[in-house]
């Protein structure tokens, strides 16, 4: 799946926290994997870039939530991101 930014269905970018934008984020993938016929549990590689690795503590908060299986993960901190969101998260799940 590619990378997920904190758009809304209707392609909005959501105001608010790193927790915020990172649930919308993990959201997003969730409705989307599911659409695809397979489920967040299915999840096996996730990759989060950050805008500033500072925001770490408060995005993994949020993202241990919705991958409490904890897949294999990487986290990179990037010089920008697009639309300047701090978050953006992509994984690969199997069908």
């Amino acid at each position: 799946l590619s990378g997920q930014i904190p758009l809304t269905k209707d392609g909005v970018l959501i105001e608010g926290s790193v927790t915020e934008k990172t649930r919308l984020c993990c959201e997003n993938i969730k409705a989307v994997v599911e659409e695809a016929g397979s489920s967040v549990e299915k999840i096996f590689k996730v990759t989060v870039l950050l805008a500033d690795m500072a925001d770490f503590d408060e995005m993994n908060k949020e993202y241990a939530k919705f991958f409490a299986h904890k897949p294999a993960r990487s986290c990179f901190a990037v010089k920008q991101l697009p639309k300047n969101v701090p978050v953006e998260i992509e994984c690969i799940a199997l069908a």
